[in-house]
């Protein structure tokens, strides 16, 4: 089991460059979530994957440590947000429909819903 607080770099060009953690929790809901999160001048970007009900198709690690850091949509499609060609690949997506923040002050992170880019990011990575 890996250290899920750790952060990792991500260098997307030469002027970019990312700090990224995975964490999995269960929020005050009940409702567990993998949240990929990362840091750039003092700006915090969250991808947010909350477990749906089981027909929803979104599934997560739900706190347990078999395929941890991994999400799916119950179709065979499945991303490991500890790997980085996945966080890359979220961050080119968020890129491309303006998501991510350009700058700012520090404080509440921006939070996305991971499930949004699920299917495009799937692609992107043969998921």
């Amino acid at each position: 089991m890996g250290n899920d607080r750790r952060q990792r770099r991500l260098v997307v060009d030469e002027r970019t460059t990312y700090l990224w953690s995975h964490r999995q929790k269960r929020g005050r809901d009940g409702v567990w979530r993998d949240a990929l999160t990362l840091y750039r001048d003092g700006v915090r970007i969250r991808f947010v994957f909350r477990a749906g009900a089981p027909d929803s198709g979104r599934w997560t690690t739900e706190g347990g440590y078999w395929y941890e850091g991994c999400v799916g949509d119950g179709r065979g499609n499945l991303l490991n947000l500890r790997e980085p060609g996945v966080v890359r690949a979220l961050v080119g997506e968020a890129g491309r429909r303006g998501l991510l923040p350009r700058d700012g002050p520090g404080g509440r992170p921006v939070e996305l819903d991971g499930w949004e880019l699920f299917p495009a990011v799937v692609a992107a990575t043969d998921g």
